[in-house]
């Protein structure tokens, strides 16, 4: 699962399209590459009335999650899931096996693309990406056993038999630390931390977290299922232990 910064890499001649196949030359045919989507939705909620149906043929990639992801989303091949705001594009043999199908509620949850990225032991590549922008991260949120996560619901107009409807989605908060007692940025927090639990190897090693440059971008690569089960205690530890909290011993 890729998350990239295009312009820190510098000049490529190619552009985005050669980092793409770069990636596939490295995974070869047996490999699936993935990544987190979103959607640009081009409304506020007060346009309602004129609101478009959501297709997620031609729906694009939410624009601040950078070139690559459209890319990839529109790449021969590529398959993207049913969920508008917690959608994943697929390249690969297990393409259709990740992204279908994909819960409408609780999309970061078990039963969706994340957890199956996470069950066929995938790594996390941050290429010049913000550390606090692991999606598979939401995962975690989801999974850590917390009372009191933060909880939005809202609407999209889908398609369905019958013509485009409204539906109604539900959802752990991703545009906040889902706890009130997690930091603001917690995911780089949980990261960095991982990173100074098991100091990345060089990447020839080929184990555990790597870390090193790729053209002028700082690169990181993460074993996805260990990066998940140390931020489900992570999160846990922070939540179950702040002031207020039933089990912090304080009132």
């Amino acid at each position: 699962m890729v998350h990239a910064a295009i312009r820190s890499l510098g000049p490529v001649t190619g552009g985005v399209n050669t980092v793409i196949q770069a990636l596939l030359d490295v995974l070869t045919p047996q490999g699936t590459l993935t990544a987190y989507l979103d959607f640009e939705p081009f409304f506020d909620s007060e346009d309602e009335p004129e609101v478009p149906v959501f297709d997620k043929r031609i729906a694009r990639a939410a624009l601040d999650h950078g070139i690559l992801h459209e890319a990839i989303r529109t790449w021969p091949g590529s398959v993207r899931s049913d969920h508008p705001d917690a959608g994943v594009a697929a390249l690969g043999p297990l393409a259709g096996w990740i992204v279908h199908p994909h819960p409408f509620h609780y999309g970061y949850g078990p039963g969706t693309p994340l957890a199956r990225i996470l069950e066929a032991g995938a790594q996390v590549l941050m290429l010049g990406a913000p550390l606090d922008t692991i999606t598979l991260l939401h995962h975690a949120e989801h999974l850590a056993d917390i009372p009191d996560k933060r909880v939005v619901r809202y609407r999209r107009l889908m398609p369905s038999p019958g013509g485009p409807r409204w539906m109604e989605f539900e959802e752990f908060d991703t545009a906040e630390p889902v706890h009130a007692s997690l930091p603001e940025n917690c995911f780089e927090r949980i990261a960095r931390d991982f990173l100074a639990a098991q100091p990345p190897l060089p990447a020839a090693a080929g184990a555990g977290p790597q870390a090193g440059p790729v053209a002028q971008a700082a690169a990181y690569l993460f074993p996805a299922p260990e990066l998940v089960r140390f931020a489900v205690r992570w999160i846990e530890d922070i939540s179950l232990t702040a002031p207020g909290s039933a089990l912090s011993g304080s009132p």
